[in-house]
Protein backbone atom coordinates (compact mmCIF):
# COMPACT_ATOMS: atom_id res chain seq x y z
CA UNK A 1 0.00 0.00 0.00
CA UNK A 2 1.18 3.52 -0.52
CA UNK A 3 0.60 5.31 2.20
CA UNK A 4 1.02 8.97 0.96
CA UNK A 5 -1.32 8.16 -2.69
CA UNK A 6 -4.00 6.96 -0.13
CA UNK A 7 -3.83 9.93 1.99
CA UNK A 8 -3.66 12.56 -0.95
CA UNK A 9 -6.78 10.83 -1.69
CA UNK A 10 -8.34 11.09 1.12
CA UNK A 11 -7.65 15.25 1.53
CA UNK A 12 -8.53 15.76 -2.03
CA UNK A 13 -12.22 13.75 -1.18
CA UNK A 14 -12.91 15.08 2.72
CA UNK A 15 -11.61 19.00 0.64
CA UNK A 16 -13.48 18.64 -1.88
CA UNK A 17 -10.26 19.66 -4.28
CA UNK A 18 -11.44 18.24 -7.42
CA UNK A 19 -8.21 16.34 -8.37
CA UNK A 20 -5.83 19.37 -6.81
CA UNK A 21 -3.86 16.62 -4.81
CA UNK A 22 -2.60 15.05 -7.77
CA UNK A 23 0.26 17.83 -7.69
CA UNK A 24 1.00 17.35 -4.23
CA UNK A 25 4.12 15.86 -2.95
CA UNK A 26 5.97 15.84 -0.05
CA UNK A 27 6.68 18.68 0.71
CA UNK A 28 3.29 20.53 -0.01
CA UNK A 29 2.59 22.42 2.77
CA UNK A 30 -1.01 22.38 4.58
CA UNK A 31 -1.79 23.35 7.52
CA UNK A 32 -2.38 27.52 7.82
CA UNK A 33 -1.50 27.44 3.82
CA UNK A 34 -4.27 25.06 2.15
CA UNK A 35 -7.94 27.19 2.84
CA UNK A 36 -9.20 24.20 2.81
CA UNK A 37 -8.01 22.60 6.12
CA UNK A 38 -9.71 24.76 8.36
CA UNK A 39 -9.99 22.58 11.67
CA UNK A 40 -13.49 21.25 11.49
CA UNK A 41 -11.77 19.61 8.04
CA UNK A 42 -9.14 18.08 9.80
CA UNK A 43 -11.68 16.13 12.08
CA UNK A 44 -12.75 15.24 8.61
CA UNK A 45 -9.49 14.00 7.70
CA UNK A 46 -8.50 12.29 10.58
CA UNK A 47 -12.10 10.48 11.01
CA UNK A 48 -11.71 9.48 6.89
CA UNK A 49 -7.82 8.01 7.98
CA UNK A 50 -9.37 5.77 11.16
CA UNK A 51 -12.03 4.92 8.74
CA UNK A 52 -10.02 4.08 5.57
CA UNK A 53 -6.54 2.44 7.45
CA UNK A 54 -8.54 0.83 10.62
CA UNK A 55 -6.41 2.45 13.73
CA UNK A 56 -7.80 5.06 15.72
CA UNK A 57 -6.46 8.85 16.50
CA UNK A 58 -6.19 9.49 20.03
CA UNK A 59 -6.78 13.01 20.82
CA UNK A 60 -3.29 13.44 22.46
CA UNK A 61 -1.15 12.02 19.52
CA UNK A 62 -1.78 14.58 17.16
CA UNK A 63 -1.21 18.38 16.94
CA UNK A 64 -0.60 20.80 14.00
CA UNK A 65 2.69 19.44 13.19
CA UNK A 66 0.87 15.50 11.82
CA UNK A 67 -0.64 18.48 9.58
CA UNK A 68 2.36 20.83 8.63
CA UNK A 69 2.99 19.40 5.32
CA UNK A 70 1.34 16.10 3.15
CA UNK A 71 5.17 14.40 4.29
CA UNK A 72 4.38 14.71 7.58
CA UNK A 73 0.40 13.44 7.75
CA UNK A 74 2.18 10.77 5.70
CA UNK A 75 4.77 9.91 8.11
CA UNK A 76 1.66 10.23 10.78
CA UNK A 77 0.04 7.51 9.05
CA UNK A 78 2.81 5.45 8.57
CA UNK A 79 3.77 5.53 12.16
CA UNK A 80 0.54 3.97 13.38
CA UNK A 81 0.20 1.75 10.45
CA UNK A 82 4.06 0.00 11.96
Amino acid sequence: MDAMREVLAILDEVLSLGGRADSFNRDTPLLGVLPELDSMAVVGVINMLEERFGFTVEDDEIDGSSFATVGSLTAFVEGKLA
